[in-house]
């Protein structure tokens, strides 16, 4: 019964932060802030340009980081899969 309670709290307390903070989330990164400032004066099809770019920018260094760091375990995953079964 207390439990219950408590796992009540906790998940009204965690919908009641997200709620507050979520203006604080929403403002987007600074780079595509940027971009979305200068581009005012530029055609439409150059500034969506531009914000697909800094995104993509932006998504790619994460996945390259983690090739990186996990290349080992990607290689043998791929050597398992290409490799000729007997």
């Amino acid at each position: 019964m207390m439990v219950g309670i408590m796992k009540l709290k906790l998940s009204l307390f965690l919908v009641l932060m997200i709620t507050i903070t979520q203006s604080a989330w929403t403002q987007g990164c600074s780079q595509c802030k940027l971009l979305a400032e200068q581009g005012s004066g530029l055609e439409e099809a150059s500034f969506g340009s531009n914000i697909n770019s800094g995104i993509l920018f932006l998504m790619v260094i994460p996945y390259l980081i983690l090739m990186f760091l996990f290349r080992e375990q990607v290689k043998n995953i791929f050597s398992k899969l290409f490799s000729k079964k007997s």
